[in-house]
């Protein structure tokens, strides 16, 4: 009896260990043959349904809503103007304000307008017969020509960083009269890092924007540049590249169809600059976009990239608008006149201005109304053959109840036109728990109504789970994916920023990296660095939504994303 008992418990032994071996040679050899990249996709399809088990998860019936057919009023979301400073106040009655892109106009490295602007004043020069003085008003060249084209507010006068956007101001209607084409010299070029700079030389024998442009094409070459709608040099590199596809004709058939192609093996389009670097900073991007001035400024960027210029040169034009008084006219002439002088071009030098004079432009002046089909073609085609799968991540917890929540819902009633209709677009709510309001669907009419419907029924209450909603809207965009593949992800999270409930950043961070999915944050009434640690992971934006530009911040981030 007794060894009988010993034989049924030697035998179970034996059964448990030649199990575990099968166990362990299964899952030693499940994964051989497959690349590194297949089995971390694996491994994070497993750990992101593990994840999203725990979840209490609701889903509510969605309700249509009503909805503005208007296309987006750009004027009507543009903060008072109040929100840009004065970097120079003037200091007789007798003066004129001065729209000044940034680079120029605000303080060290990027204030030497702001410098000579206030000697101007200080110098007390007479126009007819009375001390004149002038005002600078420190605003990007983008933003600027949307309040000056729109006629929200429009200065006596205004210098962009290049021609282009005093071309688009033309063409609305606004009367213009360039008093110079140059204040300082500037040029706009491609950062490349050294190494891909030296591929580059060695494949194509030289590296200009026509032999660049065609390495994205072919996929040889990660770049990235900024919102052609909003910055100097992303609105130059557009027309640029199009110009590369077909000169005869920027907007053809070829030169869109050349310019799709591209844009389809273009990995990152920033809303701002800093963004931008921020990206490059990662090692996501081989080469970026941007102005000579801000390159000799940044050790960092000379002692690794080569700048290669391209498009029209950035020399700081200044335009006259509107119907002014002569006496106005002859104070902008006045200024010019000062701002030229050997002692005030030094300066500009000495900051980085003045730089590559031997470079011209590659491209004639194109035309606004040229520059206006260009932008739209870019909305249209930024995407490439990918069209945008998101899911908006809404906070609903109790510490949003009041004025964040209505911030909230405020945004994204005004953003929804920014959408796209060939985009795909889902939401979710979050407090303890996480509600899918609006399963994924392609942004039609039907499903923008019940977007609304989905936003209008937001209600505040309960913790905090931001990484819970997180997890939810990953599953619904992988579930996506699944079925459609040729798709580009992209999450927003509408949030204060406190988590206190659920998951945490550390058990998504892993999963966020592997899936590569941008997470753009809004942040209302809100802790910023909690909602920063998100969106840097894979190099998307985060806003803060408590000013009141939030609404035209949004509309430019969903322009460029969506």
């Amino acid at each position: 009896m007794k060894n009988k008992r010993n034989l049924f418990l030697l035998s179970g032994i034996i059964i448990v260990l030649v199990f575990g071996l099968v166990y362990a040679g299964v899952k030693l050899t499940a994964n051989l043959g497959k690349s590194s990249v297949q089995v971390a996709a694996e491994n994070a399809g497993e750990r992101l349904s593990e994840l999203y088990s725990d979840i209490s998860i609701a889903t509510d019936k969605p309700v249509k809503g009503q909805i503005d057919l208007n296309p987006a009023d750009v004027a009507e979301t543009l903060p008072d103007i109040s929100k840009f400073p004065i970097t120079v106040g003037s200091t007789t009655d007798n003066f004129v304000e001065i729209f000044s892109s940034t680079e120029k106009s605000g303080t060290g490295v990027d204030g030497w307008l702001t410098e000579v602007a206030t000697e101007f004043n200080q110098t007390k020069i007479e126009v007819n017969g009375k001390p004149a003085s002038v005002k600078i008003r420190n605003i990007a060249s983008g933003t600027a020509t949307d309040y000056i084209k729109s006629r929200k507010y429009i200065p006596d006068a205004f210098t962009p960083s290049n021609e282009l956007w005093g071309e688009i101001v033309k063409a609305n209607g606004i009367k213009t009269q360039l008093i110079t084409k140059r204040l300082a010299g500037n040029v706009p070029g491609i950062v490349i890092s050294k190494a891909k700079h030296d591929a580059l030389v060695e494949k194509y024998g030289s590296v200009n924007i026509k032999t660049i442009t065609e390495a994205i094409s072919n996929n040889e070459f990660a770049m990235g540049y900024t919102d052609p709608f909003a910055s100097s040099t992303g609105l130059n590199f557009l027309v640029t590249a199009l110009n590369t596809f077909d000169s005869s004709n920027i907007l053809g058939e070829k030169a869109v169809k050349g310019f799709e192609n591209f844009q389809s093996n273009v990995p990152f389009t920033a809303s701002t600059t800093i963004q931008m670097r921020e990206a490059a900073k990662s090692g996501a991007l081989d080469g970026f976009v941007l102005e000579y001035q801000t390159y000799v400024n940044a050790a960092d960027l000379k002692d690794s990239y080569v700048f290669t210029p391209f498009g029209v040169r950035h020399d700081s034009p200044l335009y006259a608008l509107g119907d002014l008084p002569q006496n106005k006219l002859d104070i902008i002439k006045k200024f010019a006149e000062f701002v030229t002088k050997e002692k005030y071009q030094k300066t500009a030098k000495d900051k980085g201005f003045n730089g590559l004079e031997d470079y011209k432009s590659e491209l004639a002046p194109v035309d606004g109304k040229l520059l206006a089909s260009a932008q739209k073609v870019w909305k249209e085609k930024k995407n490439g053959t990918k069209p945008i799968v998101a899911v908006f991540v809404t906070d609903v917890s109790g510490s949003m109840a009041g004025a964040p929540l209505n911030r909230l819902k405020e945004s994204l009633f005004q953003g929804q036109k920014y959408l796209g209709k060939d985009n795909s677009i889902g939401l979710v709510s979050y407090s303890s728990g996480v509600t899918i309001k609006l399963p994924i669907a392609k942004y039609d009419t039907n499903q923008q109504s019940m977007f609304v419907g989905a936003i209008n029924s937001l209600q505040a209450s309960g913790g905090t789970a931001t990484f819970d909603g997180i997890i939810v809207a990953l599953k619904m965009i992988q579930d996506e994916l699944a079925v459609n593949p040729n798709m580009k992800p992209i999450v927003f999270v509408l949030s204060d920023g406190e988590t206190n409930e659920g998951h945490s950043l550390k058990d998504i961070k892993g999963l966020v990296e592997i899936y590569k999915v941008p997470i753009y944050t809004i942040g209302y009434n809100a802790n910023i660095k909690a909602l920063e640690s998100i969106s840097s992971i894979n190099e998307a934006a985060s806003i803060n939504a408590d000013t009141d530009d939030v609404v035209y911040k949004l509309g430019n981030l969903f322009n460029v994303q969506m």
